[in-house]
C-alpha cells in the first residue's frame, strides 16, 4: 500500500481542506493510505505583517515548493487563491475539487445596523477598493486565521471583517448567533482568482495523475484555469487590487474582472461558450486593463 504524504498548512481551515482532498482520494482508490505532513509558512509567522511587505501570496506556497521538489511531501493542498500564478519548475496544479461558495462575507456583530459600520478588517486590496464603494468605513489591517480574525471582531477591534464564504463553511462558523452576515454577489464584489477551490500541487510526472484525475472537479478546474490565466496575463501578485472569476453553466460561461484605475474599481464582463474561454478572457483583459494580448 503506496502512503501518500500530504503537506498543509496547520491551520483549522487548511486541515480541513487537507482532510477534504484525502477523504476525496481514498473514496475512489481505497488502496492509498495518507499521513498529514504540516507546516507553518512564513505567512503563518508573520501573521501581523501585510503580505506586500514580505512577498506577497508565495509566503504561503514556497515551503511547500521546496519540500515537494526535495521529495519530503508528495502533494500539497492549498487554497487556490494562495498560489501565485507563476509555480516553481517541476511542479503542477494536480487537481481540484468542486468550488464552494466563492462569495465575500462582511461579518458584524448582532444588533450593529450596515450603516452603522466605519472600521471594517481586511488584509485585501482587492476587497478595500470594493468595500469602499459600497460603504463609506475605512480599512484596517486584519491577518490570522479565521477564528483569530472573528474573535478580534467580536473584542471591538472592528466594526466588520470580510472573509471568504467558502472558509467560514469549511468550519462551520457560517451562522454564528451572535453575528450578522452579509454575502456580496459576485457583481457587488469580484472574488479572488480561485477563491473557494482547494487544489492539490505535486510534481509533475510523479505517478498519482490517474488518482488526482479521478477527484478533479472539470468543471471547477476550467474556471480555475480560466482565471489563472487572467492573472498571468496581468502580471498580478498581492499588491494590486485584482479580482477574477469565471462560472461555468452547462456550455457557457461569464467571466468577471475588476482592477483599479486611477483609485476607482474598473469592471467588466465576458461570456460565451466554454470553448472559447481564453479568447474571452484575452477581449476582457484589454478591455479592462488595457493589457494588450500576445
Amino acid at each position: 500500500m503506496r502512503t501518500v504524504r500530504v503537506g498543509t498548512r496547520t491551520s483549522a481551515l487548511a486541515m480541513a481542506q487537507a482532510e477534504a482532498v484525502i477523504a476525496a482520494m481514498k473514496s475512489k482508490s481505497p488502496e492509498l493510505d495518507f499521513e498529514i505532513v504540516p507546516l507553518k509558512t512564513r505567512g503563518d509567522r508573520l501573521a501581523d505583517v501585510p503580505l506586500a511587505d514580505f512577498g506577497g501570496k508565495g509566503a504561503f506556497v514556497e515551503e511547500f515548493d521546496r519540500e515537494l521538489l526535495e521529495g519530503r511531501i508528495d502533494i500539497a493542498v492549498h487554497s487556490a487563491k494562495d498560489v501565485p500564478w507563476r509555480l516553481a519548475d517541476g511542479l503542477e496544479l494536480m487537481a481540484c475539487l468542486r468550488r464552494a461558495d466563492p462569495r465575500d462575507v462582511l461579518l458584524f456583530r448582532k444588533g450593529m445596523g450596515e450603516d452603522e459600520i466605519r472600521i471594517v478588517g481586511t488584509a485585501s486590496p482587492r476587497r478595500e477598493l470594493q468595500i469602499r464603494e459600497l460603504f463609506p468605513v475605512q480599512c484596517r489591517l486584519l491577518r490570522g486565521n479565521v477564528p483569530t480574525r472573528i474573535e478580534k471582531l467580536r473584542s471591538g477591534r472592528y466594526d466588520g471583517i470580510i472573509l471568504a464564504a467558502a472558509g467560514l463553511e469549511r468550519l462551520g462558523l457560517n451562522r454564528e448567533p451572535d453575528l450578522e452576515y452579509r454575502y456580496f454577489s459576485p457583481d457587488e464584489m469580484v472574488p479572488a482568482g480561485g477563491q473557494g477551490i482547494i487544489v492539490v500541487e505535486g510534481r509533475r510526472g510523479d505517478g498519482l495523475g490517474g488518482e488526482l484525475a479521478a477527484v478533479c472537479d472539470g468543471n471547477s478546474l476550467r474556471e480555475l484555469e480560466t482565471e489563472r490565466f487572467i492573472l498571468s496575463g496581468l502580471r498580478t501578485g498581492c499588491h494590486e487590487p485584482v479580482g477574477v472569476f469565471a462560472r461555468i453553466e452547462g456550455d457557457r460561461i461569464v467571466i468577471r474582472l475588476l482592477t483599479e484605475k486611477e483609485g476607482a474599481a474598473c469592471r467588466g464582463k465576458a461570456q460565451g461558450r466554454v470553448s472559447e474561454r481564453l479568447s474571452l478572457a484575452r477581449r476582457l483583459m484589454d478591455e479592462v486593463s488595457g493589457h494588450e494580448s500576445e
